[in-house]
This record gives C-alpha cells, structure tokens and sequence, in this order.
C-alpha cells in the first residue's frame, strides 16, 4: 500500500501528537459541560475517533452517523443525505461532531444544520485534516483542526480511496496513476 503513495505527508507520529493536543484542549473547553456526546461520521473518522476520546479526560459518550457524500467517486455530491445514526436522543447534549476531512465544507455544514434540528444544547465540530483555503470557504469553519493541508487527494488513516487505505498509519498522498487523476 505505501507503494502508492507519492509522499508521506503526516506520520502518525504527527498524527498522534496533535490528537493529544486537541483532546487537552477539547477538554478544557468543555470542561462545565456534563452532557458531552462525541459524534463520529463513518468511516473515515472512526481511527481519528479512536485516538481522540483517549485523550478527553472527561465523562462522555460517543456514537456514529452514516452520511453519503461520495457514493464511490472522487469528489463530494452537492446534496450528502443521513444515512443511519446509532444513537438515541441528543436532546441537551453539547454534540462535538468528528470528521475525518474538510474538502469542499459541504458535509460539515449538512451535519451541523442537521444536528441542530435534534434538539441540542450545542454543537462543535472537529476535523482531522482541513485542505488549504478552507478559510476562504462560504462554509462554516471547523471549532478544531487538526492539520492544514495542500488540496490534494490524500489516504490513510481512516482516509480512503474506494474503500481501501484506510488502514495506513500515515496520511499520504495518492499517486495520480492509481485513482487515474492528474493533479
């Protein structure tokens, strides 16, 4: 797999600190908080997931939504849909919502416009890698980034092309050839 790539862009070294990092500060900003509820959007936020509630030192709970934003391609559909949610009321929670990447914003609008409808106290997002110019987006911008990245197509942890990647330890970019781009 690491064949690949055209170049490590994040060790999990890398990755590993600043989650560390993020679930100090996490902690302290909801630190008054007794109803903090960690959403995960599968699948490709479930390892960024992992290693960040282990660095929340507070009480919590977590669960996981299915939204569809790719269906298989390269680049995100305009509309994303719910898919399937694997937790009750979120009512009063302050919700974190954990993403694994901010691409073109639209997911994590969706996502939060839909979780303010369950009836929640608040709602915080956090992404794992934001691509460049994200701040200049018409988009909501993320409360946590974990890394800014160049706006290339990037895999590994928990990162995918077509479903495989994943499970790399690093976050690294794609070679062209593989997934037939041009870059």
């Amino acid at each position: 797999m690491y064949k690949d790539l055209e170049e490590i862009m994040l060790t999990e070294e890398d990755i590993l600190k600043r989650t560390k990092e993020l679930g100090r500060q996490i902690s302290q900003d909801y630190a008054s908080s007794n109803n903090l509820f960690v959403m995960s959007v599968l699948k490709g936020s479930v390892i960024f997931l992992a290693d960040i509630v282990r660095h929340i030192t507070l009480p919590m709970k977590y669960g996981f939504v299915t939204i569809s934003t790719y269906k298989g391609g390269m680049r995100a559909q305009e509309k994303p849909t719910v898919v399937n949610t694997t937790f009750p009321s979120l009512e009063g929670m302050d919700v974190l919502l954990v993403e694994d990447i901010l691409d073109s914003g639209a997911t994590i609008r969706f996502a939060t416009d839909w979780i303010k409808t369950l009836g929640v106290a608040s709602v915080r997002t956090c992404v794992l890698v934001a691509k460049e110019g994200y701040e200049n987006s018409k988009f909501p911008h993320p409360d946590y980034v974990g890394f800014e990245i160049p706006n290339r197509f990037v895999v590994g942890y928990g990162l995918d092309y077509q479903e495989k990647y994943r499970n790399l330890r690093c976050i690294g970019i794609l070679k062209p050839a593989i997934y037939g781009g041009t870059e």
